[in-house]
């Protein structure tokens, strides 16, 4: 809850920060250039690395160029869509990575990375749409406060699916009794039948 508010107060302080200052095209295209040359500058130090690793620095490198494209943007033209695009960037970027670090381990270790990786995508996504839908203006309170509880409503069944999912990939690495109770565990814990 906390980090929910203090994920919409960003939202909202980007917006009335980018609203009074946007670039100019000169300064965006300055801007674009100076993001080209620092993901050829983190690509190229992911050449001396090997294997995993490699892909790993190289992910981050394209997440990091992938962000500091959406907030140029932003800053170029501000509006509500456009730091929604940041936050969905840099919750892409992360998944990215985060996947990618899966590729490290084995068997269900690492389908329980991965799903724990898309049960945060997930979260992060929806966090987003419930800051922009906040951060909306509307004339009428009523219809704001509907329209913000539906969001937040969407974004809890979507991230509660997701948890779902991640924890009943850690079951699938038992047996027996053991998995039997896990399962009804999360199901009582996830509210799933």
């Amino acid at each position: 809850m906390k980090f929910t508010r203090t994920l919409i107060a960003s939202v909202a302080a980007a917006l009335m920060a980018t609203s009074a200052f946007a670039l100019t095209d000169a300064e965006f295209k300055t801007g674009k250039e100076r993001i080209s040359a620092d993901y050829k500058a983190a690509k190229q130090k992911c050449d001396g690395l090997k294997d995993n690793a490699k892909d790993i620095c190289q992910k981050e490198a394209k997440g990091a160029e992938k962000v500091a494209k959406a907030e140029l943007d932003a800053q170029h033209k501000p509006s509500a869509k456009a730091t929604h695009k940041v936050a969905d960037a840099r919750a892409d970027a992360t998944y990215d990575v985060a996947k990618e670090k899966c590729d490290d381990l084995k068997g269900n270790e690492k389908d329980v990375c991965v799903k724990d990786a898309k049960a945060a995508h997930v979260k992060a996504k929806e966090d987003a749409k419930v800051a922009a839908v906040q951060a909306k203006p509307n004339d009428n309170a009523a219809d704001k406060n509907a329209a913000v509880a539906d969001a937040k409503k969407d974004a809890n069944a979507e991230k509660n699916d997701a948890a779902y999912k991640a924890a009943k990939e850690r079951c699938d690495a038992m047996s027996g009794d053991a998995k039997s109770k896990c399962v009804d565990d999360m199901k009582r814990a996830y509210n799933k039948s």
